[in-house]
């Protein structure tokens, strides 16, 4: 019943101070029902020791069974700020679009990955943009996500195209010596869609009405 109302408590944002307080307050309910029923001395002490250890370790089981459900409340919604930070938007036909807004770790990286590549088996798509304009700075490693995952949607038979790369993210990825000849870039999103569309033998044409 303890770890249950623990794990309620924690999920409600309460701290674990609210849920001692109970233990705390079972302490002194429990000592006066002691001295009630115990008028002797010497009884009356061995009831109380065995009553401090029972508080105790309940106090203990309550402060691990609150960690334990805010550690899962924390990782829950964890998971749901990445879901949110990974959405792969269609923009037309046959074409997806990664956007991808700050720091891209190993985690993230993989996240992203398996994003894009349910949803290309899914809409059965055979372009996907992926764009890091949002992307502050380009290092070593985030250039090693971005080639996997590439490399990735061509085993999918999808083409990958990353689009975004700022003249600033350039000349550090060439000062990086990352090598990014076999995939295709371009600068802005814009510029990508309008590759998508060739590929795709798509063209947009203007209504004159």
């Amino acid at each position: 019943l303890l770890q249950a109302l623990s794990a309620t408590f924690a999920k409600r944002g309460l701290s674990p101070t609210d849920t001692a307080g109970i233990v705390l307050g079972l302490r002194q309910t429990l000592v006066v029902v002691l001295q009630e029923t115990h008028p002797e001395p010497a009884e009356l002490q061995a009831e109380l020791a065995v009553v401090n250890r029972l508080i105790d370790r309940l106090g203990l089981l309550t402060i691990a069974a609150f960690a334990k459900a805010r550690e899962q409340v924390i990782a829950r919604q964890q998971e749901e700020l990445m879901e949110l930070s990974v959405p792969v938007v269609r923009l037309w036909d046959g074409v997806l679009c990664l956007p991808i807004v700050g720091v891209l770790d190993s985690s993230r990286a993989l996240t992203l990955t398996e994003r894009l590549l349910e949803t290309i088996a899914a809409t059965n798509s055979e372009m996907a943009i992926v764009d890091i304009t949002g992307v502050p700075t380009v290092d070593t490693a985030t250039a090693q996500h971005l080639m996997k995952t590439v490399q990735a949607v061509q085993l999918m038979g999808a083409e990958c195209v990353i689009s975004g790369i700022r003249p600033a993210i350039a000349t550090t990825m060439v000062g990086l010596g990352i090598d990014l000849s076999g995939i295709v870039t371009r600068f802005s999103l814009g510029d990508a869609l309008r590759y998508c569309f060739q590929k795709l033998g798509l063209r947009v044409l203007k209504d004159e009405r």
